[in-house]
């Protein structure tokens, strides 16, 4: 294994001068998708970078990024990086004050934002923000009243970037020459589901180690390659696949129109390779299980005979070994009369690999797509690992997140922490050195998971560390394990499982509203908001059901006895969910503490 000794941007002159006029991303513009070049790529990436410095940055400046996912948001990336800068990335949804904080805590002196929505969170607290110079916008629709001096659109930075290059053509490269694999290249602030966001410094050796030796050996990406870019690209899971790992391997990213048009933006391009979080597989595949339920008998009676056959090859190919030769002529039946429809319909019938991220997800939801013959793996990593550090190398084990990958030292705890050493771990957290002990133990850093090894190396994960759920009998509960199990059912989006230092569990339940909706139409059932669907006795009756399966593959002590269906849906602006959707469990418990206590009564 070597040590990475190159940058980010090197990269990209490299890839620009070999791939030339070959298409390195899409773009959906006024309903057709427009290609940009790997030439164009570098040469707009250039153009920005030379504009940037005219404004006034300099080597070391800090400049964030808000926006939904755009060739320009990638473009602001790598020019902040080749002037020796650090990028941070905002996740679009962040409310103005938490837009604020990373503004400050990052001692950003330019942001680069989208559009007018975006600039008026940052003009709503300037006042605040002493350090901030440039507010560069890539839309300006609609803002040309605005007035105010710390505005500047993109598109005027891109013009004095032309000039600086006519006068000085090589500059660039130039600057570029100058990065450094050791460089910080961006700050990735962590979704805070215990507290502030944490802003990870990631450097371009951490981010360039983890593609070749933790996610290569894994998802096998070529330059045939082509994906969505729609997860935020201010977190490391977009980050890398939209970013870093082009720039390695030379495919194509196609950026969504929105996060509302992902399902038709898959159809339309067909990706070969989808990443998602849970929530998203989740949630396709409950559109595939009720819509099975209102199709034609015949189709539902075809989809349940093959599911059989599904799994059986699934048996064989998460082994890596090849289907019998007896066995080819039925799955190939299946697959014609089902599995080929299914994935058609929903955009994945060139996809040749589906990973999973950013949270544990129920092995169930894989082994549905694996059984409609795509490779489907979880992977494990975290911001501060600069991505993924594990997957399945080998063989796919239901419930495994695959080995530890060979570019990173691995071991367990005493109490079973995952630990982690090695050229992708990140230096710290900016700004944050008791933090940054806390995690970082002689090298080592103490991930706050608790893992388990089987005899052939394959690592599972129990929980975070701080949420095993210790019963008032002392039984240790992965509370994330049940979780999952529970939305598996189509009708539930979301579970809390309750239960620490108490004599039994329970579960805090928001239904899926459109579902569940769809249900209660078909049931003839009346409701007219989300509040008055989930108080329905009905509905209370169907997730009782729901609940109760799962029940039955549970052992006593994890049972769920009582639950609660939440009145309202669980929202990031509440700040009941972080950016990526993960449930914030100690506002969760605080703000639903009545709902909780009674579940449990006088007990």
């Amino acid at each position: 294994m070597q040590t990475v000794q190159t940058t980010l941007p090197k990269l990209l002159l490299e890839k620009a001068a070999a791939y030339k006029d070959r298409v390195a991303m899409r773009t959906k513009h006024k309903g057709i998708w427009k290609e940009i070049s790997w030439a164009d790529y570098a040469a707009r990436t250039t153009e920005f970078c030379c504009g940037l410095m005219q404004l006034g940055m300099i080597k070391g400046d800090h400049v964030s990024i808000l926006g939904e996912n755009c060739p320009e948001w990638i473009f602001a990336d790598l020019a902040i990086q080749s002037l020796g800068g650090v990028s941070v990335g905002i996740y679009p949804t962040n409310s103005s004050e938490q837009v604020k904080y990373i503004l400050d805590h990052s001692r950003s002196r330019f942001i680069v934002i989208k559009d007018q929505e975006q600039a008026d969170k940052v003009l709503a607290i300037q006042a605040d923000l002493p350090n901030l110079t440039k507010m560069i916008v890539i839309d300006m629709k609609g803002m040309s009243h605005y007035k105010d001096s710390l505005i500047v659109s993109y598109r005027d930075v891109v013009e004095i970037g032309r000039k600086v290059i006519k006068g000085e053509p090589g500059m660039f490269d130039n600057l570029v020459g100058k990065t450094k694999p050791e460089d910080v290249a961006f700050i990735v602030y962590t979704s805070g589901t215990t507290g502030p966001p944490k802003g990870a410094m990631i450097s371009h050796r951490n981010i360039i180690h983890q593609v070749l030796y933790a996610l290569q050996p894994v998802l096998h990406f070529s330059e045939k390659d082509t994906l969505l870019s729609y997860l935020p690209l201010c977190h490391i899971f977009e980050r890398n696949l939209s970013m870093a790992m082009p720039l390695v391997f030379g495919y194509i990213v196609n950026f969504a129109e929105s996060i509302d048009t992902v399902q038709e933006n898959i159809r339309e391009i067909s990706p070969t390779f989808f990443a998602a979080v849970p929530r998203i597989l989740e949630k396709l595949r409950s559109s595939v299980q009720i819509k099975l339920q209102d199709s034609t008998a015949l189709k539902r009676f075809a989809f349940h005979c093959c599911e059989p056959i599904g799994r059986k090859a699934t048996d064989y190919t998460s082994r890596k070994r090849p289907l019998p030769l007896w066995f080819w002529p039925i799955y190939g039946l299946a697959y014609l009369f089902s599995f080929r429809p299914v994935r058609d319909k929903l955009g994945l019938i060139q996809c040749r690999c589906l990973m999973s991220g950013g949270a544990p997800i129920a092995p169930e939801v894989l082994t549905f797509f694996r059984s409609l013959g795509i490779i489907a793996v979880e992977m494990y990593g975290l911001t501060e690992t600069s991505g993924g550090c594990t997957g399945p190398l080998r063989e796919v084990k239901y419930g495994s997140v695959g080995e530890p990958c060979s570019g990173l030292e691995f071991k367990l705890s005493q109490d079973g922490e995952i630990l982690f050493k090695g050229d992708s771990v990140f230096s710290g957290y900016y700004r944050d050195e008791d933090s940054t002990r806390e995690i970082l133990c002689e090298g080592w850093l103490h991930t706050g998971d608790i893992g388990k090894l089987d005899e052939d190396g394959h690592l599972y994960i129990v929980d975070r560390k701080k949420d095993i759920i210790i019963t008032s009998g002392g039984k240790n509960i992965s509370p994330s394990e049940i979780e999952n199990k529970l939305k598996c059912s189509p009708y539930i989006k979301e579970a809390i499982v309750i239960g620490d230092r108490r004599k039994y569990l329970t579960s805090l339940i928001q239904i899926d509203y459109e579902n569940v909706g769809n249900w209660a139409q078909n049931n003839k059932i009346s409701y007219s908001t989300y509040k008055s669907l989930a108080i329905n006795p009905a509905v209370n009756d169907l997730v009782k059901t729901e609940i109760l399966a799962v029940n039955d593959n549970l052992a006593q002590v994890e049972k769920i006895k009582k639950f609660k269906i939440l009145e309202k849906e669980l929202d990031q602006d509440d700040e009941e969910l972080t950016a990526t959707q993960k449930v914030k469990r100690k506002v969760i418990s605080k703000r639903f503490d009545r709902e909780i206590e009674a579940m449990y009564g006088s007990n």
